[in-house]
């Protein structure tokens, strides 16, 4: 299975980002999505951006993450779904 993980674009030639996201720094090919400004987010699988991210994306996309990461040590998730659960909740 290959996950996508959002980074930042922290500096770019156009083609290849310096990129920042969930603690590392890669160098990202940024051939598939186009040119992407320093400030920008985008989706990475390995070494490509895959999609470029809205700012508004990145928050849920790390919090699905982490409850990958937790569900897997068996610790709970609710806390990263709290607005799913109150929805779930509320429905009749």
């Amino acid at each position: 299975m290959c996950l996508g993980i959002p980074m930042q674009v922290l500096e770019t030639d156009g083609i290849l980002a310096r990129c920042a996201g969930r603690g590392e720094e890669r160098m990202i090919n940024l051939l598939l999505v186009g040119e992407v400004p320093a400030g920008g987010w985008v989706l990475v699988h390995l070494t490509n951006a895959v999609r470029e991210l809205e700012e508004d994306e990145v928050a849920p996309l790390n919090d699905a993450l982490d409850a990958i990461l937790l569900s897997a040590r068996g610790e709970n998730t609710d806390h990263l779904f709290a607005d799913l659960i109150a929805a779930r909740e509320a429905t009749p």
